[in-house]
């Protein structure tokens, strides 16, 4: 299997290295065939050095891969004109159609949790944010924008049948496959339906699809709502189904409870093509410094073998995945895990080797 691989900016470049190193070792412990890599340029200093977001050919290469793996993208000095950000991996999102961002919210042992209920210890959630259209319809592409002047400008929020249809089915089938792991088996809603017709859309699609999953419980609730209920309440969630922006912010809401950014995997799947990213930022000023928390790459690396397994049908990348995922459990478990971001002495390098003698001991 093939994997086009963009480290991109700051600590993008650690993380992404750490990802592969565990991957590797996951697929060699399960036996599995060692998967290809392509490295591609692209990025804000990549910009800031060219003018190009990406290199010459290298979306043309990303679409000839199997899976996508990119480490971070940004830098606060490398703005486009209009003051936005350099966001490669927003149109790579658009031509590929990745619709379903799946963003995985769990609570390890000895890890950070936010809130004292000791319910909390059970969080165990997906927040799963349609990742093509929403609010982020204009940002994927310059141009779709209505207005954009020095008096006024606005923003297309867009929701289309075909799409959201695709992510209902997605985000129950997801939930299925949870409920037979143990799971809640439960989706539920989020939009602002009371107050936007294409909020009300979202709805009416979410209950026309669900009667195709009569073995799923269905839940709604008001994005407002929602975020309270995330602090009251958020071991009582399976899968959030949401719009794109509603989603980037409550998958961020929700990763603060359970540690943070550095745990926060993400994939961005489509009917075609994946994308798999740590959720976090560039953060170039610890870039190289043997900082950063390399675990939601590693997880992200993780949800790519899954997604692996089930593109080509090889059931070793499915073990690998849940070795790393495993490993990572009994990591925290056990109190080996102590990344520097939540107070402990272990910077990249260390929290990397460690979870690789994990997978070696499993």
């Amino acid at each position: 299997m093939k994997v086009a691989v963009i480290k991109g900016d700051g600590i993008g470049v650690d993380v992404t290295e750490a990802a592969i190193a565990v991957a590797d070792a996951a697929v060699e412990r399960v036996g599995g065939a060692a998967l290809s890599y392509q490295e591609l340029q692209g990025g804000a200093g990549y910009f800031g050095e060219t003018g190009q977001d990406m290199a010459p050919g290298a979306e043309d290469a990303a679409a000839g891969a199997d899976a996508i793996f990119l480490g971070a993208i940004g830098l606060p000095s490398v703005r486009h004109p209009d003051g936005t950000e350099i966001s490669p991996h927003l149109r790579l999102r658009d031509r590929f159609q990745l619709y379903a961002g799946v963003r995985p919210i769990k609570a390890y042992p000895n890890a950070p949790i936010r809130l004292a209920d000791p319910r909390a210890q059970g969080i165990d959630l997906i927040v799963l944010r349609e990742s093509t259209e929403g609010l982020f319809y204009s940002a994927a592409a310059h141009g779709r924008d209505t207005v954009a002047n020095d008096a006024e400008v606005q923003d297309i929020l867009r929701i289309t049948r075909s799409t959201t249809e695709k992510l209902h089915d997605f985000a129950f089938r997801l939930a299925r496959k949870r409920k037979d792991r143990g799971g809640k088996g439960k989706v539920t809603c989020v939009d602002k339906a009371n107050v936007f017709r294409s909020m009300a859309f979202f709805r009416k699609i979410f209950d026309e699809r669900a009667v195709r999953f009569p073995d799923v419980e269905r839940g709604y609730n008001y994005v407002d709502a929602q975020a309270l209920d995330l602090i009251r309440k958020p071991w009582e969630f399976d899968v959030l189904v949401t719009e794109n922006m509603f989603g980037d912010i409550l998958s961020d809401l929700a990763g603060g409870l359970v540690g943070g950014m550095g745990l926060a995997s993400c994939a961005e799947i489509g009917d075609a093509h994946a994308l798999f990213q740590p959720a976090h930022g560039s953060a170039p000023d610890i870039m190289g410094r043997d900082l950063a928390n390399p675990l939601a790459a590693i997880l992200s690396g993780a949800l790519m073998l899954d997604y692996l397994a089930e593109r080509s049908g090889v059931q070793a990348y499915a073990d690998a995945a849940h070795l790393i995922e495993g490993a990572v459990d009994a990591g925290f478990a056990a109190n080996r895990l102590r990344p520097a971001e939540f107070g402990g002495e272990m910077g990249t390098r260390a929290v990397t080797t460690e979870v690789i003698s994990l997978l070696a001991e499993s």
